[in-house]
């Protein structure tokens, strides 16, 4: 016995330097530099993404409309099914752990030669029981443990993916009746400008040219404000599409009445382990992988399974007796394949190829999640300056309206000329209306690339 024991240990310490219960390691570090140097924030120990969608995204129009797809959405319905059929997977494998039981109820009705009918039966129930001494189960646990934290990654993916989605379609929505309501005011200006040029055509100060020229102008911007008004029942229908409904009109708020913090912050890059969904579930694929490697490793070691059977019977040996006899065998065995070693080394060469994959996969996460992380930053911030500089240019061309009506009055200029300044400022202030919209993307982009809540 004592024999026996050396002989386990020695076999259990070969078994574990072989890396068959080795656990997975989680990885704690992130290339330097994620975020690149100018727009480095690795002072800062929180970011946007610490903040709760409904913190960022006040409007109260656009928080019912996500409150609305978290719960309808078809692609976050999938995720949630996803992640039960992980949770389902892993109960199977912890349920290998235990015996497996069967009832085997078996009758016999004999008779040979004419002679009287004898009767048999046997009401017994068997059981087998696989000891994980090399780790195959126990791999398999684990590996079905890191599909569960995969799948809920990928649901949680969806839901940030979802979330960034609705905001940035009903912004979208916003920009578009801004633009609406300033191309309105434009053509109404270019409407006073045709009938501006006609008059000074009557009076011999404008040509013919001059006047077909302002009314292509007019009907350009006419025809915009029909493309702008099919863009929006389009944007419409998309955002009802993603709220799991039928096209409806959408209520909503205005562009400008929008309010997001004034300092966002990107945060530690090694937070994008814990918070970046899909830099989660590429992690949580390399466990996987770093699993199925051992689990492999193990189909090298024999199997050692335990089954018995127990119960009652009349049949004893060739002798039938009534009333019947309990029923009881115990069997253990020790099964190691001899010929299946090229199997398992191409099985083990597999498995390591599809780690390497894995750990790659992983790696470019990183650097995909660096990137957009820069992108939105840069975004955001070149929107910001873009913005101050059209508001001082707003300020400048409105004041150039006011003189030129001045000037006017005071018959050192036309009304041509102001009607001039008006769609100067007009064309200036839809770009700024693209300007803070690509300040809001930004915002958006931000949130999705850090994995917000």
């Amino acid at each position: 016995m004592k024999r026996n024991i050396i002989l386990f240990s020695i076999a259990a310490f070969s078994l574990s330097s072989c890396g068959i219960y080795k656990t997975y390691k989680p990885i704690d570090s992130v290339p330097e530099n994620l975020y690149r140097t100018e727009n480095s924030t690795e002072n800062d120990t929180a970011s946007i993404a610490s903040l709760a969608w409904q913190e960022l995204f006040t409007d109260p129009y656009l928080q019912e409309l996500i409150e609305e797809g978290l719960a309808n959405n078809t692609d976050m319905r999938t995720a949630h099914l996803k992640v039960q059929e992980a949770e389902a997977s892993l109960l199977t494998s912890r349920l290998a752990y235990l015996p497996a039981l069967s009832l085997n109820p078996q009758g016999t009705l004999s008779s040979f030669d004419g002679s009287k009918t004898a009767k048999s039966y046997q009401l017994a129930a068997s059981a087998s029981w696989e000891i994980d001494i090399f780790g195959k189960l126990t791999n398999a646990k684990r590996s079905a443990q890191a599909a569960l934290a995969q799948s809920k990654s990928y649901r949680q993916a969806v839901r940030t993916q979802l979330i960034a989605t609705i905001a940035n379609t009903y912004y979208t929505l916003l920009l578009l009746d801004d633009q609406f309501a300033i191309s309105e005011r434009t053509a109404a200006l270019w409407k006073e400008n045709v009938q501006a040029m006609r008059a000074l055509m009557k009076a011999g100060l404008r040509d013919e040219a001059a006047v077909s020229q302002a009314e292509a102008n007019c009907l350009a911007v006419e025809a915009s404000l029909l493309t702008l008004r099919k863009q929006i029942n389009e944007t419409e229908n998309s955002l009802s599409t993603l709220l799991g409904k039928v096209p409806q009109k959408i209520g909503r708020g205005t562009l400008n009445g929008q309010q997001f913090p004034q300092q966002l912050t990107a945060g530690l890059p090694v937070k994008l382990l814990n918070n970046r969904p899909d830099v989660k579930q590429a992690e949580a694929a390399l466990a996987q992988a770093f699993y199925s490697t051992n689990e492999a490793r193990s189909y090298f070691y024999p199997n050692i399974t335990l089954s018995g059977t127990a119960g009652w019977t009349n049949n004893g040996g060739g002798i039938i007796t009534n009333p019947g006899a309990l029923l009881l065998q115990a069997i253990g065995s020790l099964t190691q394949p001899l010929f299946n070693k090229g199997t398992n080394i191409a099985r083990l060469k597999i498995a390591k190829a599809q780690q390497e994959e894995a750990a790659l996969a992983f790696q470019q996460s990183l650097l995909n999640a660096g990137s957009e992380v820069n992108n939105a930053l840069t975004q955001w911030q070149t929107a910001r300056q873009r913005i101050v500089l059209g508001e001082k240019q707003i300020t400048s061309l409105e004041t150039a309206v006011r003189s030129t009506r001045l000037l006017m009055d005071h018959g050192t200029t036309t009304y041509l000329e102001v009607l001039t300044a008006q769609q100067t400022l007009l064309q200036t202030q839809l770009t700024q209306s693209s300007d803070r919209f690509d300040e809001i993307q930004g915002i958006i982009s931000l949130y999705q690339s850090l994995g917000g809540k």
